[in-house]
């Protein structure tokens, strides 16, 4: 039998879920639920970290092999909007070559996943932001053709 603080935390959690709904796209709440990609590369081929105008941080490791990113995951300390964004962007950025790679910007993640609120906007800038910086970080390596 449930006590009531049970019965109170379920509430309050499905009451955060139908709010989400309300605010975001099926693909942010399903990413923000579910991320994929999430987790470190050891010894990554590319790396970047970024610190957001919120204070978020986001940090991507890139596997890339023929001058494609073969693998692109992240960790982040942020909101969930942060996770979806990251998500999503490191499903935008596996198959890619580094110059496809490098035109994924706030606005195509914006697009891809169907807009965010004002207020969350810098959450895909967050996100894309990181993915250059690993890129960057790889191209500067000296590795990439």
């Amino acid at each position: 039998m449930k006590s009531d603080f049970d019965k109170f935390a379920e509430q309050l959690q499905e009451e955060v879920f139908r709010d989400a709904k309300r605010h975001y796209s099926e693909m942010v709440v399903n990413h923000w639920l579910h991320p994929r990609n999430i987790g470190k590369i050891k010894n990554p081929d590319g790396y970047g970290k970024v610190t957001g105008s919120c204070g978020d941080t986001m940090e991507m490791f890139l596997t890339i092999e023929n001058n494609k990113i073969t693998k692109c995951k992240f960790l982040t300390d942020g909101c969930g909007t942060s996770i979806a964004c990251g998500s999503i962007t490191t499903e935008l950025a596996k198959g890619k070559d580094i110059k496809e790679a490098k035109k994924i910007t706030q606005n195509v993640v914006l697009k891809t996943c169907g807009g965010l609120p004002p207020e969350d906007e810098h959450c895909a800038l967050l996100a894309s932001d990181t993915l250059l910086v690993a890129i960057k970080n790889y191209e500067k390596s000296g590795e990439f053709s």
